[in-house]
Parts: structure tokens; C-alpha cells; sequence
């Protein structure tokens, strides 16, 4: 038995979500095993891992690829859960969908059947999203998780960010069916957009899209600066992660999705936090159109015990404070 809490594996380790949830699980006790893709260069600065508390006595780093899902096989050995957080992501489309979308399912499905041949396996954790749910046919104020995006329409119309919805839609599906099939402890969390601070270096992209009137780049952003959407604070989800693991008896789909908000909202929020920061005027706000995606209820995980710990305030100014610290503001 490992001292501790036991021994854990986190995908995508140099991620938003993946680098937070493994801040996490060290600061709660856990043994961390995490996977990044290889660098022949050699080149990746992980210190920003190395350096979290505890890391030191309880982080394994470990070269990793979707393309290659037996690669992960040497991080999951040993470990009661895997938090599967790693998935392509390609918004500018340099890759053709399908190409995408079966990187994504092979990668997961690979990893699924290192953790079925597990003797020490307790749960998987798959990390999905928002954009596996809002594509419907018809229109709703507010989604459960019963509600599944529509592939066939995000083909048709092709949307912005239209082949990681597939993806992310099709990945989640097959994952939770692997479960059913194999009798492999899996459930799946889903996020709307993340946002508050970071440990990783590279600007995030949820924070960036919901902070682009910041950064001067609403234009840009547009079609992400929905008139309305849902979004929860990193930490929140990582903690929210973790829960699910440590929940007894855990099934299936889980929204993690507190607030919904407007980019006027956004907005206002931050100007009268920050009345120093260069913010738009309403007049540049009022481009800013896009469809009104629903309230993800988050029911389900709230009422198997979980509870929800930032405000949408706290929430935009830790990624505001986060952003000034590492000169992106």
C-alpha cells in the first residue's frame, strides 16, 4: 500500500485542466502519475509541474501519445484511478474531421484497455465537454445529461469549433459504452467553458475567448463570445474530478457547469473590478452576437454531495489577476 491516498494518472498532464487537477491531487495526498507528449527536441519546460508542492516525492512524468495509446500503458500501471483529461484539439481545422475525431476515440479507447487489463484499477475519469451536448435540433432553455450534441447537424452546418464537438460527442459516447461493455468503472465530467487562474504557461484558450475584450481582440473571438454561455472555475472542476473518483458509487454522464452568463455581463463584471483595464464600449459589445447556448443543470453532481466553491466574480478575478501576473495583461 502507497502512502497517502494511492497512486493516480492524469492524461495530458502540461494542460489547463490536466496541470490543475494534478495541483490538486498533491496538495490532497496522492501519488501523480501524468503523461506528456514526447519532445524529441527536448525542449518542453514542464517546471512549471516539477515545482508544485509535493511534487518533488510524488510526481511521475511520463512521454505519452494518442496516436500510440500503448505509450500510456507504463503511466497507469499501478494506479486506482486515471483521469483521462488529454484530446486533440484543433479549432483552426488543419486536420480533416474524421482524421480528429478517430485520433480521439483510438487515444481513449487505447487507454481504456491498458486500465481493463489493471489489477490495481479502481475508476477512469474522462474529461468531456459542453460542445458534446448544446447541438440540438431543437431549442431548450436548459440540458440535463440525457441531452447529446448531434453530429450530423455539426457536419452539416459546421459551426465554429465544429470537428472537436464531433470529436469530443463521439469519444464521450464510445467511452462510456467501453464501460458497459467490459464492466470498466468510467464516468464522464462535463464542462462548459474553464476559466480562472493557470498553471500551466501558455494562455488558455477558454480564458483567453471570455476575456478577449482585454486583449483587444473581440473580432477574433466572436464566434466563441456567444450572447450567452455556461462556465466554471478551474478549480472547481478539478476539485469536481477528484469528487468522482472518491464518490462510492458514481454512474455515468455529470454536468459541472455553476454559472451562465452574457458577454455584457462578463464585461461589466470586470470593468467595475478593474476600472484601470482598457475595455470596450457597448457599442463594440453589441457585435459581439451569437446564439444563446442553454443552462447545463449540474443537478446530478450537486446532489450526489458535491458542492460548487467560487463565485462567477472570484471566478473572473483569479484569471484576470492570473493574466496581469504573467504579463498577458
Amino acid at each position: 500500500m502507497e502512502e497517502g491516498k494511492g497512486r493516480v494518472c492524469v492524461t495530458g498532464g502540461t494542460g489547463f485542466i490536466g496541470s490543475w487537477i494534478i495541483k490538486r491531487l498533491l496538495e490532497d495526498g496522492y501519488t501523480v502519475n501524468t503523461t506528456v507528449r514526447a519532445d524529441p527536441g527536448q525542449n518542453k519546460d514542464v517546471s512549471f509541474l516539477t515545482n508544485l508542492p509535493n511534487a518533488t516525492q510524488k510526481l511521475n512524468i511520463f512521454n505519452a501519445d494518442l496516436s500510440n495509446p500503448k505509450s500510456f500503458n507504463a503511466a497507469i500501471e499501478g494506479c486506482i484511478g486515471v483521469f483521462h483529461t488529454a484530446t486533440p484539439i484543433d479549432f483552426e481545422l488543419e486536420e480533416p474531421e474524421e482524421i480528429v475525431t478517430k485520433r480521439t476515440i483510438d487515444g481513449a479507447l487505447g487507454i481504456l484497455k491498458a486500465c481493463k487489463n489493471s489489477k490495481t484499477l479502481k475508476r477512469v475519469i474522462y474529461t468531456s465537454s459542453a460542445s458534446a451536448v448544446y447541438t440540438q435540433d431543437k431549442e431548450e432553455d436548459t440540458m440535463d445529461e440525457s441531452y447529446w450534441s448531434d453530429v450530423n447537424i455539426l457536419r452539416t452546418l459546421k459551426p465554429f469549433a465544429w470537428s472537436y464537438g464531433v470529436s469530443k460527442t463521439l469519444a464521450e459516447k464510445a467511452v462510456l459504452e467501453f464501460g458497459e461493455q467490459h464492466g470498466l468503472d468510467i464516468v464522464t465530467l462535463v464542462p462548459p467553458f474553464v476559466v480562472g487562474p493557470f498553471i500551466c504557461p501558455k494562455l488558455p484558450g477558454s480564458v483567453h475567448s471570455l476575456l478577449a475584450f482585454l486583449f483587444g481582440d473581440i473580432d477574433k473571438h466572436s464566434l466563441l463570445l456567444v450572447s450567452r454561455t455556461g462556465m466554471v472555475h478551474v478549480d472547481d472542476v478539478a476539485r469536481a474530478h477528484i469528487f468522482l473518483l472518491e464518490h462510492p458509487n458514481p454512474k455515468g454522464r455529470y454536468n459541472c457547469s455553476p454559472f451562465i452568463a452574457t458577454i455584457d455581463e462578463i464585461a461589466d463584471l470586470v470593468s467595475s473590478k478593474y476600472p484601470e483595464l482598457q475595455m470596450p464600449t457597448s457599442k463594440e459589445l453589441i457585435g459581439v452576437k451569437g446564439s444563446k447556448l442553454p443552462q447545463l443543470t449540474s443537478k446530478k453532481l450537486m446532489d450526489a454531495g458535491f458542492k460548487f466553491k467560487y463565485s462567477l466574480e472570484k471566478m473572473f478575478e483569479d484569471a484576470v489577476e492570473c493574466c496581469k501576473e504573467k504579463g498577458y495583461l
